[in-house]
């Protein structure tokens, strides 16, 4: 396996076995991911916290496959906010999307199965672009997979943002008319299932740059104050683990832009 690039921050907590356990509820708000028992995985989603992302990947696979989600969510967050090597994010993504079609077979019940499979296609598309991704397939099976997630769970956070931001992305490359005939995205359903992201888990500034994105897409020019606020809000937010901080540091470079 070829060498991550490092998560590097000069502030932030460092978390424990015992600090993470004390705070999960907290930094899982957005996937629900229940808090694992097995403490090689528990350690896992340490690494995972603290940004050390590549040995969360490998110390989760090492794990069984009640490391799967944590190497899926490791490997994902690492490939969207600090991979540069456009052929090595692509790859990472499907490696992902593998994983987590795999996973389903074992475990049909569990929703972040789902979503890792259908958050890794989806940013996968977005890298080769949502018009090629489409050309492939892969809408549909993003949607269908978040639509699971949020059967298996509707209180997965961040499977009402990724749909959103589906139906966003959609209508922005292909049009509401098109967008709508063709695979049932809709400005009201996006904005409704952005508004339900937000108040599952308001205090994440991934989904505050997220929503300030799909809102854009959704609305257009009139909505570019509204958004600016969003990313402001998210870059004042106090990050508790490493994916907020990177979230804080991508928001600061959107408002500078």
């Amino acid at each position: 396996m070829a060498t991550w690039s490092p998560f590097i921050s000069s502030d932030g907590v460092q978390f424990d076995a015992a600090s993470l356990q004390h705070n999960w509820s907290r930094l899982h708000r957005g996937d629900a991911e229940p808090m694992p028992v097995d403490g090689d995985v528990l350690h896992a989603w340490v690494l995972f916290h603290n940004g050390d992302f590549q040995q969360a990947a490998a110390k989760g696979l090492k794990a069984g496959s009640d490391g799967v989600t944590v190497a899926n969510k490791a490997t994902s967050v690492y490939a969207r906010f600090l991979e540069k090597r456009e052929k090595t994010k692509l790859d990472l993504f499907l490696e992902v999307a593998a994983r987590a079609k795999a996973q389903q077979a074992l475990v049909p019940n569990n929703p972040n199965a789902f979503f890792w499979q259908a958050y890794a296609l989806s940013q996968y598309s977005q890298a080769i672009s949502v018009a090629k991704g489409m050309a492939q397939g892969l809408g549909n099976k993003v949607k269908e997979a978040l639509n699971r997630t949020i059967e298996l769970c509707p209180a997965h956070a961040d499977a009402h943002l990724a749909l959103a931001s589906f139906h966003a992305e959609v209508i922005d490359k292909v049009g509401a008319l098109i967008a709508g005939m063709t695979y049932g995205a809709k400005k009201e359903t996006g904005m409704a299932l952005f508004k339900q992201a937000l108040r599952l888990n308001p205090d994440s500034p991934v989904s505050l740059i997220d929503y300030a994105n799909g809102l854009v897409m959704l609305e257009g020019q009139k909505k570019i104050k509204e958004a600016t606020k969003l990313y402001q809000q998210a870059v004042a937010s106090q990050p508790q683990d490493a994916l907020e901080r990177l979230g804080v540091a991508l928001a600061r470079v959107e408002l500078q832009n």
